[in-house]
């Protein structure tokens, strides 16, 4: 799918939930009200409360609740630390409007839901989960670039690698891969055929990295190789968007699976790649040459084929 696929998608459904009518199904709220009224259920808010909370300007936050507040839904009390603000939470009148909002659309979205099977929607809640989570990391990633790896770049991705790695105990005596001897001269080991390495810069500093290379000993296997990323690039989804692109690159030039080997100490980079669909494995693929590494992962491009016989 595509972005203009997808938007057109998005477009659909906002009209097919009355995103764009003056009211929520049966309920007199507009969206933006109904919107209020369910983030004040689970916590008291302020206007810059509201106006974060909504992803909208302060001026909008404002007038919305101001409305509630005058049909009564609503109430502001003093806030107890600053006294130029004030709280707003709920009125009885407005837990009950609340309540039948939600039995409403509990029962509009029921009706979809009959409509799908139980592991579509599991697929469908896990997708929708994704696709939220990569909205507020991309605002997040503003100023950071990934870009393929130049010779320029050569003594800084090797000094992350070995920052990293002396984090995490890596060290060259143990076989990881801070031990090889191509750490210095990586813009030539993927200038191969069907090879690439990417690099995360901000404000013209490289802090990560990660590639691609054909695997050794396997046909059409590639491996994900040298990920490694500093502490202050961290938490803003970089890592995943890295490994993204990589994964797409592998697809593109026809590998049939992407391999990977890391250790036990990398709780943050295993959860990652099993959530981006690698599974673990037992034995060992092709020679990386990394021997201390005992987690092994791998994902296949494609779906395996199932077949079955029709009875007559």
């Amino acid at each position: 799918m595509d972005a203009q696929t997808l938007r057109h998608l998005s477009r659909q459904l906002v009209r097919q939930l009355g995103m764009l009518d003056n009211q929520c199904g049966n309920i007199d709220l507009t969206p933006v009200q109904a919107h209020t009224l369910i983030e004040l259920e689970a916590a008291p808010c302020t206007v810059s409360d509201m106006a974060s909370l909504l992803n909208v300007d302060k001026s909008n936050a404002s007038r919305t609740l101001a409305v509630l507040s005058n049909l009564g839904l609503i109430r502001f009390h003093p806030h107890p630390d600053d006294k130029r603000s004030q709280i707003a939470t709920l009125t009885p009148a407005g837990q009950t409007k609340l309540t039948a909002l939600h039995h409403s659309l509990n029962t509009q979205v029921e009706g979809f839901l009959d409509q799908m099977d139980l592991d579509e929607i599991e697929a469908l809640g896990a997708s929708l989960a994704r696709y939220k989570k990569s909205m507020v990391m991309a605002s997040r990633q503003q100023g950071y670039a990934i870009r393929p790896l130049t010779p320029l770049d050569n003594a800084s991705i090797a000094a992350v690698i070995r920052k990293v790695s002396a984090e995490y105990g890596l060290t060259a005596d143990k076989g990881y891969g801070v031990a090889d001897p191509t750490l210095d001269s990586m813009s030539e080991v993927y200038q191969a055929d069907r090879h690439e390495y990417w690099v995360i810069e901000h404000h013209h500093r490289v802090l990560g990295g990660g590639g691609i290379a054909a695997l050794a000993g396997e046909a059409d296997v590639c491996e994900l190789q040298k990920m490694y990323f500093l502490p202050e690039l961290r938490g803003l989804g970089l890592a995943r968007k890295l490994a993204v692109k990589a994964l797409r690159f592998a697809r593109e030039q026809g590998y049939r699976a992407c391999y990977l080997e890391t250790t036990a100490n990398l709780v943050e980079a295993i959860a990652l790649y099993e959530s981006l669909g690698f599974h673990h494995i037992e034995e060992p693929m092709g020679n990386t040459g990394h021997d201390a590494c005992e987690i092994r992962m791998v994902k296949w491009f494609g779906q395996k084929q199932f077949h079955c016989s029709i009875l007559p």
